[in-house]
């Protein structure tokens, strides 16, 4: 945090953002890296409309899920009626591989599509 906000007095405040992944769900494109020397990982997920980044959300040290919402519908098995039940349910479709890295426990972080 002092060295994004430029509180770090330190010579070597230069914080290179280099992805070691990069996918998309749809309007979303999620960026992943790490700054193994000072033992931080990042996450971007970037909002996309038209071609133009329109929304950054930044995580640092930070285990980050994207998950898919849905809706599946099923017959209760214990009545027999015509009426369908709905059911929310959650797919976990990426997860963040560097944030455990370091070696230390990192908050969870689930992002809905």
């Amino acid at each position: 945090m002092h060295l994004l906000t430029g509180t770090d007095s330190s010579e070597s405040r230069d914080f290179v953002f280099t992805p070691q992944s990069i996918v998309a769900f749809g309007s979303l494109v999620i960026a992943e890296g790490c700054d193994h020397s000072r033992s931080i990982s990042w996450v971007h997920a970037w909002t996309v409309t038209d071609g133009i980044i329109t929304q950054v959300k930044e995580y640092f040290n930070t285990s980050v899920t994207v998950t898919r919402l849905g809706h599946s519908q099923s017959q209760p098995s214990d009545q027999i009626t015509s009426s369908v039940r709905a059911h929310h349910h959650c797919q976990p479709v990426w997860e963040s591989s560097l944030s455990n890295r370091g070696g230390k426990s990192v908050p969870g972080l689930v992002l809905a599509l």
